[in-house]
């Protein structure tokens, strides 16, 4: 029997009077949508200079041709295609000042937010996990992280998250949606519609919840063993300069981990107030928002190695124009 997600979309809407649902968005006066506008202008670009420049220069240059470029290089595509789910709806909508989404539209937004997130999640551990093979065990490196074991783990991110995602959005999606349909959020978040719902929703929020501890805890765990066991090899560098050098990679990375969980947990592990609220708001900004403006520039764009290609892309592109 082939399955489809539009078949679900066309079923749920068969069953509902609510045809399409109204996002309050970020803000309530038109200077402060006008601000509000500008500076997620400015940072969309960012998000995409900076993966794409990410992209770029790993593909190009032959010796950023590593297990950790290469999960850079994926994680810098999952983070355009996340914020790529809401930003330009957002915009559109902060400009135009229309707030209203359609239904099916509604539920592709949820699917896709959630199911590129929880990527995030595992990419994220993934590359801690990357970066504690090649500092705690740097000579069994190259035979550890190969090209088919590297393939698997990315293989695995996205397997595991569609798994853990797929129960909870198959259920969501085929909710009766009978009025009020008005949600005080920028994006269609899972636990505002619940809400919306004419129906009880108390097995899907509980079977939600689960699945965010699994995520959120499972993934923060391997992270913080990794650095946990990276910390304890770094205090063994007889050299202080290189331990100051490896400390500052490693607290770099630590404070975008700690930004990033903390305000999911705080924003996905409490239980979400009636309507929403503002609060809500500003924490799901600073996760989808922030954290994927600085990931690039700390993750990768500081690097030497990443600087030094960046640098003779450049030289190279300018001697081209000189070029008659």
């Amino acid at each position: 029997v082939s399955f489809s997600f539009a078949g679900l979309i066309d079923a749920s809407m068969n069953r509902t009077t609510v045809v399409e649902f109204v996002l309050l968005g970020l803000a309530n006066s038109r200077r402060l949508e006008i601000a509000l506008f500008l500076f997620l202008v400015i940072a969309y670009f960012l998000i995409l200079f900076g993966n794409f420049s990410v992209i770029s220069i790993t593909l190009v240059n032959h010796f950023l041709q590593t297990p950790m470029y290469y999960f850079l290089r994926n994680f810098a595509l999952l983070e355009v295609t996340f914020t790529s789910t809401f930003m330009p709806s957002t915009l559109y909508s902060l400009l135009t000042e229309r707030k209203t989404i359609s239904l099916p539209g509604c539920f592709l937004q949820m699917m896709f937010f959630y199911y590129l997130g929880t990527c995030t999640f595992f990419h994220m551990a993934v590359m801690s996990l990357d970066r504690y093979v090649a500092i705690c065990h740097p000579l069994h490196y190259t035979a550890i992280m190969n090209n088919r074991f590297c393939l698997h783990l990315i293989l695995s991110c996205w397997a595991v998250s569609f798994l853990l995602m797929f129960p909870p959005t198959i259920m969501t999606v085929q909710l009766p949606f009978c009025g009020p349909n008005v949600m005080n959020h920028f994006y269609c978040d899972a636990s505002l519609l619940l809400q919306l719902s004419c129906t009880d929703t108390g097995l899907i929020e509980e079977l939600m919840f689960v699945v965010v501890i699994i995520i959120l805890f499972g993934t923060l765990t391997v992270i913080a063993l990794s650095y946990g066991c990276i910390i304890v090899t770094i205090l063994h560098i007889p050299s202080s300069a290189g331990r100051r050098k490896a400390f500052s990679t490693c607290s770099a990375h630590l404070i975008v981990v700690m930004v990033f969980y903390s305000t999911c947990i705080y924003r996905y592990i409490r239980r979400a107030q009636r309507g929403g609220q503002d609060s809500d708001k500003v924490l799901s900004l600073f996760f989808s928002v922030l954290t994927q403006m600085l990931n690039p520039y700390i993750y990768s764009l500081r690097n030497k190695q990443v600087k030094q290609a960046l640098r003779e892309s450049i030289l190279k592109f300018s001697g081209s124009l000189r070029q008659p």
